[in-house]
This record gives structure tokens, sequence and C-alpha cells, in this order.
């Protein structure tokens, strides 16, 4: 339920906060070892307060898009011919085989800014 929320633009709506508080408390009714929520999906980070706001306390909450972050810049450290190769004349393109509408709208919620794709015919 938490993608869709994120993707109707609905994680600060009290639906959020109900579907958020009932599904960690059916996680950690299975269990009380529990002690690390990962948030392994692209969404879930959109809902972070929320999720916050319901764990457990000394419950630890990860976000996958800080372990990528991470990663990367582990990755780029180790490899600086990668910078030799790219190109500092940055451009962003965004396409979507889907509507360039649905897509600008949702891209923006995690890009921070308008986006504007162009559609790819596949």
């Amino acid at each position: 339920m938490w993608v869709p929320l994120v993707e109707n633009n609905e994680q600060n709506s009290h639906g959020a906060d109900f579907f958020v508080k009932k599904n960690l408390h059916n996680i950690f009714e299975k269990g009380e070892n529990i002690d690390v929520i990962l948030l392994a999906c692209t969404h879930y980070p959109l809902l972070q307060e929320k999720i916050e706001e319901y764990r457990p306390v000394g419950v630890k909450l990860i976000s996958q898009g800080e372990i990528v972050a991470k990663s990367l810049a582990d990755y780029l450290n180790r490899h600086p011919e990668v910078e030799n190769r790219s190109s500092n004349n940055i451009q962003l393109l965004f396409y979507t085989t889907d509507s360039t509408e649905d897509f600008d709208n949702h891209a923006a919620m995690f890009y921070g800014e308008p986006v504007r794709s162009r559609h790819l015919n596949l």
C-alpha cells in the first residue's frame, strides 16, 4: 500500500498515517527481535518521517538511498579514471515509455524540482 500512497502524492495524508502505522504494527507483531527497518524501495524514503514516527523505540531505520550513495562515492573514489572519461557539460535528459505528465509529476517528487521528460516509443 505504501507505493500507491507515494505515487498518488498521498504521503502526507491521514491515509498514509493509517497504513504506515497499521503495517508497522503488523510487522512488529510477528516478532520482537526485529531491530532494523530497511527502506529497500525508492518510494519508501518519501514516507520516512511517518515511518520514524510509528517505529518502535530502538529500531534502526536504514534507507537504501544512503547505502547506494555511499557505495557509489566509494566506487568513484577508488576509480578516479571515471571522472576523466566524464563530461563536465552536464545535461540531464529524462525519457519515459509511459505518460510524460505522469512521469514528470512523480519524478519531481524524487528529484526535488520540476522535471520535463520526453516520450520514447519502443
